[in-house]
């Protein structure tokens, strides 16, 4: 069965059901599902990689005690089974003393997941066909489950909702390249959606791999935060299907509620790289966890602020998407630029061309790319242009990572040596 039909199937199934309404429902309800198979597909790996791997779940909660069974229960047992038994012992993970990382895991994904299906029979009929269409320990299934979750992201995407949470492949992919992260530097993602930044900076890393304790490296090095529900979920299994078994360091959380000056040295990173969302306000009070300097509600400013705080000293750097406000707004953030050009080497300013982000927003949008241990000399910026005869990026037409040749041709490498001014690139004092 192909991908699409797959996922197509599933949600034909839910859309007779009277409790699932509108495609973020459906999604969110797809995506517990495919999580609990493809934690109970690993689980029956690490019984066999892990040394006494003992699983967080009572036996009867393991998808492959109530799911697998295609003529197991259903209708109202299955229903009151899900709501009443199933649900609370798996969010009790999340906050219950002693579970192990994996539960933790588990209780993280599970804190606010909501089974919408209120009917049994055609949630049994959901289950059996993920069961019968995805093994995710043969490694063919195991990529048409990235696969599976590229093309979630896209029907979350045209759903219209999905905007907030999605940075185009192209631009996470040419911003790894460019910050070259290496094993055993530590790499967050503040406000992290559905981890697109992440999983890169994963595949990235996972070629300097050789032994299990680089794959430990690997896992200890990546974190995360996200504060809504759905991405932080879509988050924690997008990276465990990138090799990351234990993500217990993909927080459910808000980054910005936690006092500025709580964060001591051992917070800092050594990269951040993000999309921090723009054009929002934050709830009243966020701002008091910051100093008078950086008091604001606007969010991607607090997100700057607490990028620039936590980098470490000397070696930190950074990639930031930010829109055109930024670059040219006045208040707090000529604050926030002043110490960015004091305090910092911003080296590079990629000019993104409006339609990047289509069809969510239309702003114009930059990445910043910049070090800690200042004061910056000069400014490179480099306009990326349409490719020949675009006016603009659309679904059919999006941004591709081939088209970031230019600016790597004219990047001058890992020292950043010997860049030219053309017609795309120059330099600000």
């Amino acid at each position: 069965m192909s991908l699409t039909t797959l996922i197509k199937s599933i949600q034909d199934i839910m859309r007779k059901d009277v409790g699932v309404d509108g495609d973020a429902q459906r999604i969110s309800q797809m995506v517990w599902l495919i999580f609990l198979k493809i934690f109970d597909d690993k689980e029956q790996e690490w019984q066999l990689t892990v040394p006494n791997y003992k699983s967080p779940l009572p036996s009867r909660f393991r998808w492959s005690s109530w799911a697998k069974d295609a003529e197991g229960i259903t209708g109202e047992e299955l229903i009151d089974f899900v709501n009443n038994d199933l649900f609370p012992a798996l969010k009790k993970l999340a906050t219950a003393a002693g579970v192990s990382p994996h539960g933790k895991v588990v209780g993280s994904v599970f804190e606010d997941a909501y089974n919408y299906m209120k009917s049994g029979t055609l949630l049994r009929q959901v289950i059996n066909t993920i069961e019968e269409d995805v093994d995710f320990n043969k490694s063919g299934d195991r990529h048409l489950f990235k696969d599976i979750y590229e093309k979630i992201l896209a029907d979350l995407q045209s759903a219209g909702n999905a905007g907030e949470y999605y940075t185009p492949r192209a631009v996470t992919q040419f911003i790894v390249d460019m910050i070259d992260p290496k094993l055993g530097e530590s790499i967050l993602d503040p406000a992290c959606g559905t981890a697109g930044f992440l999983t890169c900076a994963i595949e990235h890393l996972s070629q300097q791999v050789k032994t299990n304790d680089d794959r430990q490296r690997l896992q200890e090095a990546i974190h995360g935060v996200e504060k809504k529900p759905l991405p932080h979920m879509l988050a924690m299994t997008n990276v465990m299907l990138h090799g990351i078994d234990v993500p217990t360091n993909i927080r459910h959380d808000n980054t910005l509620s936690r006092p500025l000056k709580d964060y001591s040295p051992k917070d800092r990173v050594d990269i951040i790289i993000t999309n921090p969302p723009f054009g929002g306000t934050e709830e009243d009070g966020i701002e008091s966890f910051f100093p008078r300097k950086y008091q604001t509600r606007e969010t991607a400013d607090l997100f700057m602020a607490l990028i620039m705080h936590l980098l470490k000293h000397d070696t930190g750097r950074a990639a930031v998407v930010l829109p055109d406000g930024f670059l040219f707004g006045e208040g707090v953030k000529t604050t926030l630029k002043r110490e960015l050009l004091e305090e910092f080497n911003l080296h590079t300013i990629v000019r993104l061309p409006k339609g990047v982000f289509a069809p969510y927003t239309s702003i114009a949008t930059n990445i910043l790319f910049f070090e800690k241990g200042g004061p910056t000399k000069d400014v490179w910026f480099f306009e990326h242009p349409y490719p020949e005869g675009y006016k603009s990026y659309s679904r059919s037409k999006p941004l591709t990572i081939g088209e970031f040749d230019l600016e790597k041709a004219g990047w001058g490498g890992a020292e950043r040596k010997g860049r030219k001014v053309t017609e795309y690139a120059w330099k600000v004092s």
